[in-house]
């Protein structure tokens, strides 16, 4: 029997929020309460016990690309950073597009053990925005997220027709939100910035015109939709709109959109390319208050995995993305400041629930799967290296405030005394 004791820590419990211990036995929590015993003990004192966080917005990049990363290396990196869930995006190669490549993913990450690895499947084949992807053989492997992340779904009758048949079937529809012809050719916010450094910017009305159109879509079908990496003030006005409407619309932001702005690539340091691109500082705020308010639901890292050598290129040459599993949670803290039920509401009660993943992001509860992060929200550090095989990590060296000390899944400690991040403090 394995037992042990989370002690002396402030937990998010169905009834509340209490200083409690938590006992673990054979991978279900099995009390909550003072005094608890076990062989083995962690000591909790000043640190947020609650539901391990869910990112529902990852790149593993297997199969096709796994010298940028694989599920063991992307597993790590998320169980370091307090995760005991993900969700892999299917810009995979060949693309996530039958139910074969998701049993795969799925059973890689089964195999590995140290998160639960839920595939997305592509709305369309080879995520080419031609013809449907095998939805109901993704459908039969388990999958219930849809989207061509890195590629838009440009046509409107493709996602409706899309639409149409996911929403009667349960599943929801994932947006990557950025108009073809308005952002081709950019590398960049367009604003002051790119000006300055004479580069092509992509506009905000890229990621506007996308959002507005779909939404009309949505109101169509009632098919439910999410938004992803949302980085504009419009959108979060479309987002707050589309809600007060009841349409079945939900949305997540990025820690790098929520950290930097489009002054942070002045210095045309490759590690701030991604895309959407970095915005304006009124956009930063609105995706910040978005977060604050609810209108946004949730916190997703868009973790993306890149070599160094594809890095270490000129801005223009670099590809898009940037890595954030291991700092999510800090980042949030320290941009956001939320209270323990609001950060745990959207780092994983809300991302759970858009993905619909069982045994995950409910309060901690006896009788529950013991998936479980250590968090403290006193800890001043600085991050200085990485568990995930790619670099492309724009908060090194960078102060944060907050961090996961320990991450259990079904009772299996996989990330103790904060051992995998290495960091200065």
């Amino acid at each position: 029997m394995h037992d042990v004791t989370l002690r002396n820590g402030t937990v998010l419990t169905g009834e509340g929020v209490m200083e409690a211990d938590v006992r673990i036995v054979d991978g279900v929590i099995a009390g909550i309460g003072e005094g608890i015993e076990s062989d083995d003990v962690i000591d909790c004192t000043g640190c947020w016990v609650g539901p391990g966080l869910v990112d529902i917005h990852a790149h593993l990049r297997e199969p096709g690309e796994e010298w940028k990363e694989d599920i063991a290396s992307g597993s790590a990196a998320a169980a370091a950073g307090g995760y005991t869930a993900i969700v892999a995006m299917p810009n995979t190669d060949p693309a996530t597009d039958a139910g074969h490549l998701a049993r795969y993913i799925a059973e890689r990450g089964r195999e590995v053990g140290l998160v639960d690895v839920f595939p997305a499947g592509a709305v369309s084949i080879g995520r080419a925005g031609e013809k449907l992807s095998h939805i109901d053989d993704l459908l039969a492997a388990g999958v219930r997220v849809f989207t061509d992340d890195g590629d838009v779904v440009a046509d409107a009758g493709l996602l409706r027709q899309a639409m149409d048949y996911i929403a009667a079937r349960g599943g929801v529809i994932m947006q990557h939100a950025m108009d073809v012809g308005l952002s081709r050719g950019g590398y960049m916010h367009e604003g002051t910035v790119s000006s300055r450094l004479g580069m092509y910017g992509i506009p905000s009305a890229a990621e506007d015109v996308v959002v507005a159109r779909d939404l009309e879509l949505v109101a169509l079908t009632g098919c439910r939709y999410h938004i992803q990496h949302v980085s504009t003030a419009g959108v979060v006005e479309l987002v707050a709109e589309a809600k007060s409407r009841g349409l079945p619309v939900t949305a997540e932001v990025t820690p790098h959109h929520l950290m930097f702005d489009h002054n942070a690539v002045a210095g045309a340091d490759p590690v701030y390319r991604m895309m959407p691109p970095l915005r304006s500082e009124l956009d930063r705020g609105a995706v910040v208050e978005g977060l604050r308010s609810g209108v946004i639901d949730a916190v997703a890292t868009d973790h993306a995995p890149h070599a160094s050598h594809e890095k270490d290129v000129p801005f223009e040459q670099a590809p898009n993305g940037v890595i954030g599993l291991e700092w999510a949670a800090a980042v949030v803290l320290t941009t956001a400041g939320l209270d323990i039920e609001v950060f745990f509401d959207r780092l994983s009660a809300r991302p759970a629930a858009i993905a619909q993943i069982d045994g995950h992001g409910g309060p901690l509860a006896v009788g529950g799967a013991a998936n479980i992060v250590v968090f403290d929200p006193h800890a001043d550090w600085t991050p200085n290296s990485v568990v995930s095989r790619s670099q492309n990590a724009p908060y090194l060296g960078k102060k944060l405030k907050g961090r996961p000390r320990h991450t259990i899944l079904r009772g299996t400690v996989t990330s103790r005394d904060a051992s995998s991040l290495a960091a200065t403090t």
